[in-house]
């Protein structure tokens, strides 16, 4: 049964006050749309952004594959002069920033110390490192832009002179859980009364042979060079690692008060979140998948909820041997087995990887399934593996009522993300 939403607690010596947290505004760029609605209507139809590397020559690599953007202009959302002190992940994270804030509406003018900025990135602007180095290492000059471009928190700074917003301006740097840390950090704020409108966004870009190199050394990516459309294959049998995506995402998350003082029109209400470590391993997850069974009940138990509440699960579902089997054990600890558990799909099946705009684009599928009752499928699941048994959505998208939805994210170093969603009531 989900809980009293408005309710008080203690905090040390302070009682605060619980209230609603909405969500106002999407954006999204991924392999497969460069919006929201392009994006959902790829992912229900089941398509897959993954292909030939063509952003450099990746011959020489023993994976020459990724879900790389298609068709993005950064002029489209900035001035040219402002896109070339950009790296891609700033790029891709402040574009999806203008889509949220223009679908959300909201007047930054009107109180810019009330709205704040939380961003969330894996790897920063490692692009631009490697190409830097290798163009110094030619002999070339290294340019006065360099550093600001590699810098994380860089692309929440863009954003914030674009629009005058002066609230607090945080980065995470959490691994693959940072866009759903985002989320979490976004909600912590405006609980804590540091702002009205939190604008929380995601953006990687890691495209460059040395990431690639290292990763595949690592035997952590797929090789299906000859047949990238059937790389990414969370769950099954047949699969052999992931595939590095790239994109941004962003939601604006409010008050409900905020929101409905403003008449914004309100997608759904963020009601739990939350974050646990392992403590196993710099890149294995926990084999029980015990921190992430910890994140979901943690996540649960804010929400008010009980495992029976959530309609559908958006999985961290890399594609990785261990990963997967770890996902699955931990959602088996937390909602039983198959009978209990609910539906769920990997949709970086089609979007690859996105790393820490991951945590974001999934956030917004978790929302548009509860909108559109339509959950995503995990595409290319042919051969279930027996220790992945779960309901998984295989292939082919699905009807569904859905009221409540988790999305999961799981990143290096045991960093373990959980939240919910849920459809808005007044």
């Amino acid at each position: 049964m989900i809980g009293e939403k408005n309710v008080s607690w203690k905090d040390g010596d302070q009682t605060l006050a619980q209230n609603k947290l909405v969500i106002t505004g999407m954006g999204a760029l991924t392999p497969i749309g460069l919006d929201v609605p392009s994006y959902w209507k790829a992912l229900t139809a089941g398509v897959c952004g993954v292909g030939p590397i063509t952003r450099f020559d990746a011959s020489g690599l023993p994976v020459q594959i990724a879900a790389e953007l298609k068709g993005f202009d950064p002029i489209d959302y900035m001035p040219k002069t402002l896109a070339r002190t950009m790296d891609p992940f700033m790029q891709y994270a402040f574009a999806a920033a203008e889509q949220a804030l223009m679908d959300s509406g909201l007047d930054v003018a009107d109180a810019p110390d009330r709205i704040g900025i939380v961003m969330g990135t894996a790897m920063d602007g490692v692009t631009t490192v490697a190409g830097t180095q290798a163009s110094y290492d030619a002999g070339h000059r290294v340019g006065p832009r360099f550093v600001p471009m590699t810098i994380g928190n860089i692309a929440a700074a863009q954003i914030s002179i674009m629009h005058g917003i002066t609230g607090p301006s945080l980065t995470l740097n959490t691994a693959c859980s940072a866009g759903g840390d985002a989320v979490m950090t976004a909600a912590m704020l405006l609980r804590a009364g540091e702002a009205d409108a939190i604008l929380a966004v995601g953006g990687e870009s890691i495209l460059c042979p040395v990431v690639v190199s290292g990763l595949a050394q690592a035997h952590a990516l797929s090789r299906r060079n000859d047949d990238p459309a059937h790389a990414c294959r969370p769950f099954d049998a047949e699969r052999d690692g992931f595939v590095i995506g790239e994109g941004g995402g962003a939601l604006i998350i409010e008050t409900e008060a905020h929101a409905r003082a403003r008449d914004a029109h309100i997608y759904a209400e963020l009601v739990g979140y939350a974050n646990t470590s392992d403590a196993h391993h710099v890149t294995a997850p926990h084999p029980e998948g015990a921190g992430a069974a910890a994140c979901m009940r943690r996540a649960l138990a804010r929400a008010g909820m009980e495992p029976g509440d959530i309609d559908y699960i958006n999985a961290h579902g890399t594609s990785t041997g261990l990963g997967d089997i770890a996902e699955t054990l931990a959602v088996k600890t937390v909602f039983g087995g198959r009978e209990s558990a609910p539906p769920i799909s990997s949709t970086k099946s089609m979007t690859g990887h996105l790393m820490g705009a991951g945590g974001l684009t999934e956030a917004i599928a978790c929302i548009m399934a509860i909108h559109d009752g339509i959950l995503p499928p995990t595409i290319n699941l042919k051969t279930p593996d027996p220790a992945c048994d779960l309901d998984y959505i295989p292939c082919t998208a699905r009807r569904a009522h859905i009221r409540t939805a988790m999305s999961n994210s799981l990143g290096f170093g045991g960093q373990n993300s959980s939240l919910i969603l849920t459809q808005y009531a007044y």
